[in-house]
């Protein structure tokens, strides 16, 4: 897993959106959003499934680097 394509993945896939609307969404914290996007933290498998189901792409897409 390359830490700065999550980073860089997650942060475009939210877009306009707030961190809160889309921890609030998901089922996290903001904090824990936060961490993600700064690559501080790699979620947990569960969270990994939530954050790609809400964004419409695969997990390997999000997570793994592969093609959606």
């Amino acid at each position: 897993m390359n830490k700065g394509n999550m980073v860089d993945k997650l942060i475009s896939l939210r877009g306009d959106r707030s961190r809160m609307e889309v921890a609030d969404k998901v089922g996290i914290s903001v904090s824990a959003l936060q961490m993600y996007e700064n690559g501080q933290r790699v979620p947990r498998d569960d969270i990994k499934v939530k954050l790609a189901r809400f964004y419409g792409v695969s997990v390997e897409y999000l997570f793994y680097d592969g093609d959606d």
